[in-house]
């Protein structure tokens, strides 16, 4: 078994993909902060004194997904075309969806799950002074579509 990202002398290396053709791509990433329901109704009220939780966790998360390479490693740097965070709340906290599309020549999936995991980071962050049992869980790929792979669909 050749291994993709491995040199000739075992090292890690990025996979050249100048050969691959461009193509529209898409990936939508999933996420849930768990939160006591006083936290959630606090964040739903803007009586955080951190401030806009919900506004600066969008932001936090376009921001990640745009640096994905810079701390996923072997992350090509990916010029977005689209980005877009949704929150939802439940009755266990906030639901997270991110979606994140590109013309390229490498898929964006790794963007997505970033965005949604610093999304979640973000709003840890703002409201742990009041709520250190809030959990973050169920980070995943929910789509994506483009490239060799073809559309890939889970459900949740």
């Amino acid at each position: 078994m050749k291994l993709t990202h491995i040199n000739s002398q075992g090292r890690a290396r990025m996979v050249d993909v100048s050969e691959k053709k461009n193509t529209d791509r898409i990936a939508v990433a999933f996420g849930r902060i768990c939160m006591k329901k006083e936290t959630l109704e606090k964040i739903q009220n803007q009586e955080i004194k951190k401030g806009d939780v919900l506004g600066v966790a969008q932001v936090a998360a376009i921001m990640a997904a745009k640096r994905t390479f810079e701390t996923i490693p072997m992350c090509h740097p990916i010029p977005l075309t689209g980005a877009d965070v949704d929150f939802q709340p439940v009755t266990e906290g906030i639901e997270i969806r991110m979606t994140v599309r590109t013309t390229g020549k490498t898929g964006v999936e790794m963007e997505a799950l970033n965005g949604v995991s610093a999304a979640a980071l973000t709003i840890y962050d703002m409201c742990k002074s009041i709520d250190r049992a809030m959990r973050i869980e169920n980070i995943c790929l929910l789509e994506k579509d483009g490239g060799r792979s073809g559309h890939f669909v889970r459900e949740i």
